[in-house]
């Protein structure tokens, strides 16, 4: 891919990719995403862009990778006109709490250097319990974090052995306890179920776990088996089964029971907040990932990380050491990019906006869209509010094929 792109200017984009990351109105909402790719270990089913000590060596450190974020944000900063004020900055991973407290307030502090941060912005990080103390959290609620996203995944050792996660069940519930104390309001603990093995005791288990930390929103993932993942040649060697589509239904209805009767309601497929009357509040829902179902823009920094601004999209070189080199030279690490078209705003306009409570808007469908949208609403799939069309909880479970069906047919 190094070819694709003649980097002939500091944005790592040419003509009208390039010119489109100025002019935009600065008071559209910006975030940022800025991409830890460390790992202690690499789980089974992970098919992220991570990496560990043993696979880096000494092509990449913490350290070097810290020096290009600085680098890829004074290039950002410099390519973006006007002025963007951040909303919202989400780091991910990897495992960011790797970096500790300090090294994550060290990152937040470059982004202040070189950007506006909004008053009230959201401000996340991931992290992996088994990285995380009290004195963690403390640190990162004195440097301005607002949100904490904990890995928890499941309560049993059985499954997480499973999994290959490295951390004790009780851990998770300790780091949101110890996050609450330090102030934080808004905690989020990630499950992942239908892993092969697991019970309906398991699960239980693990929704009397998370219901008895303060979190205030949930996300619960079914278990994909990823192409290239240690899990998927597992599979299929035949030495662990797939995931059965019909358990995932049924522990899909089991969890959004169990969270809608603690006070936790889904504002979209695969999460909840805490209510606020009788809808999910604001406060606790994940800004962040809301911009991105509302395609608003956001860069992200990091290797592989993927950036949309105004229309274009592009995606960084994925290895820590050429995505470091890169910036070296006084170029942001472009691998490629994609200018959107009419029709691929559209697209994704009705795959992301159908995921959510909130509902697809009837404005901007096609006549053809709002027919086939009207069938699902016949078949209990679909339901309408004002303005457009919402899942039922059915739909929820055949949400990819209902917005296929909306958008292309039979």
């Amino acid at each position: 891919m190094d070819a694709a792109l003649p980097h002939t200017e500091p944005s790592g984009l040419t003509g009208e990719a390039s010119a489109r990351l100025s002019g935009v109105d600065a008071r559209t909402p910006f975030g940022l995403y800025i991409h830890v790719p460390f790992c202690a270990t690499r789980c089974g089913y992970c098919d992220f862009n991570t990496y560990t000590a043993g696979e880096l060596g000494s092509a990449a450190s913490p350290e070097s990778w810290q020096e290009g974020i600085e680098r890829e944000l004074d290039l950002a900063a410099a390519a973006l006109s006007p002025a963007r004020e951040v909303s919202t900055i989400f780091v991910g991973g990897g495992t960011p709490s790797m970096l500790g407290g300090r090294g994550l307030v060290r990152v937040l502090d470059a982004v202040r250097d070189r950007f506006h941060i909004a008053s009230g912005a959201e401000i996340t990080t991931e992290s992996n319990p088994e990285s995380t103390s009290a004195a963690f959290f403390d640190d990162l609620r004195a440097g301005g974090f607002t949100r904490i996203s904990l890995g928890m995944q499941s309560a049993s050792s059985r499954v997480l052995r499973i999994l290959e996660r490295i951390h004790t069940p009780g851990r998770a519930l300790d780091a949101a306890r110890e996050a609450a104390a330090a102030g934080f309001e808004h905690i989020n603990l990630d499950l992942i179920y239908g892993t092969p093995g697991e019970t309906d005791a398991d699960l239980d288990a693990s929704l009397d776990a998370v219901l008895s930390t303060p979190v205030d929103h949930v996300s619960a993932y079914a278990l994909i088996v990823e192409d290239g993942t240690a899990f998927a040649r597992k599979v299929r060697r035949g030495e662990i089964a797939a995931p059965d589509d019909d358990v995932l239904a049924d522990r899909y209805r089991r969890i959004d029971e169990r969270l809608s009767q603690a006070g936790l309601g889904w504002y979209e497929v695969s999460n909840w907040a805490r209510r606020q009357g009788d809808s999910p509040d604001p406060a606790a829902q994940c800004r962040h990932n809301l911009a991105y179902w509302h395609s608003t823009d956001w860069w992200g920094l990091g290797p592989g990380a993927h950036s949309h601004v105004n229309g274009v999209r592009w995606w960084n070189r994925k290895h820590p050491a050429r995505y470091a080199a890169t910036l070296a030279d006084g170029v942001l690490p472009i691998d490629d990019h994609e200018i959107l078209d009419a029709a691929d705003i559209h697209t994704e306009r009705v795959m992301l906006l159908a995921r959510l409570r909130s509902g697809l808007p009837v404005d901007g469908l096609s006549d053809g869209e709002v027919r086939r949208a009207r069938r699902f609403v016949a078949d209990g799939l679909l339901i309408t509010e004002p303005g457009g069309f919402v899942l039922t909880d059915a739909g929820r479970l055949l949400a990819d094929a209902v917005i296929r069906g909306i958008l292309v047919g039979d």
